[in-house]
């Protein structure tokens, strides 16, 4: 999120970066802020419809405009399902399939109004492949990669854009459990990270810096490092 952030700002955008922790979404912004950027920070939490609703609204309100949506936050539980609690379950799909929902319900009746805007929602290698001992990420991330489809056939007649981000294994904090996720069962998280780490991980910066080469070019389907299009190809044959 931070990465595509810096992107966007990169290119010109005035960028909210939204965040449970506000002080670090506000603290990172004040640094793109001192290098030039047009960059703020708010305090969201992103399975409050309410709370993504008005910030949403008041970005919009505020720009006169709302050009892109970054539907992004997401954690994971690692492990076996036989180990997981029932809320193990409920707390994946509200960040993960709900925040997703409430940032697409509210940016897109804006949209659509505007006749112009684009919706870019992350899912994941696991929302296109089968991915065993991560069961609820890769529930929801099937159903991000399902949404965008669908909603980007419907929305195009209304000049609104609908991508979904299918990254590989890229370097950011949920190789680790990421600030909210956990492990259940007998995989330490050590062991976990390891196997990450033999996927060799891209760079976060690249693979913003790629990602909006394609968002640009109002591809459907994003997948980075280019390897996985390869075994997503192989997958679908």
């Amino acid at each position: 999120g931070l990465a595509l952030g810096k992107e966007l700002t990169r290119r010109g955008a005035s960028v909210v970066l939204a965040d449970r922790d506000g002080d670090e979404a506000e603290k990172h912004a004040s640094e793109l802020r001192s290098s030039g950027c047009q960059a703020m920070g708010v305090t969201l939490d992103v399975t409050d419809p309410v709370a993504v609703e008005s910030i949403v609204n008041k970005v919009a309100a505020d720009q006169g405009r709302l050009d892109y949506i970054f539907n992004n936050a997401g954690i994971g539980v690692g492990g076996e399902a036989a180990y997981y609690e029932l809320s193990d379950w409920t707390r994946v799909i509200d960040v993960n399939l709900m925040g997703v929902v409430y940032g697409v319900h509210a940016a897109y009746a804006i949209m659509r109004r505007q006749g112009f805007g684009h919706i870019i929602n992350t899912a994941s290698m696991a929302g296109l492949l089968p991915a065993p001992s991560v069961l609820s990420y890769t529930t929801t991330k099937h159903a991000v990669v399902g949404l965008s489809r669908a909603l980007r056939i419907e929305a195009e007649q209304y000049g609104v854009r609908v991508s979904v981000l299918c990254p590989g294994v890229i370097r950011t904090p949920i190789i680790e459990g990421g600030k909210y996720g956990r492990t259940v069962g007998p995989i330490p998280q050590e062991v976990m990270k390891k196997s990450f780490e033999r996927l060799k991980p891209m760079d976060v910066d690249a693979f913003a810096r790629a990602a909006m080469v394609d968002i640009a070019a109002n591809k459907g389907i994003i997948i980075h490092p280019s390897k996985w299009r390869w075994i997503y190809w192989l997958s679908r044959i």
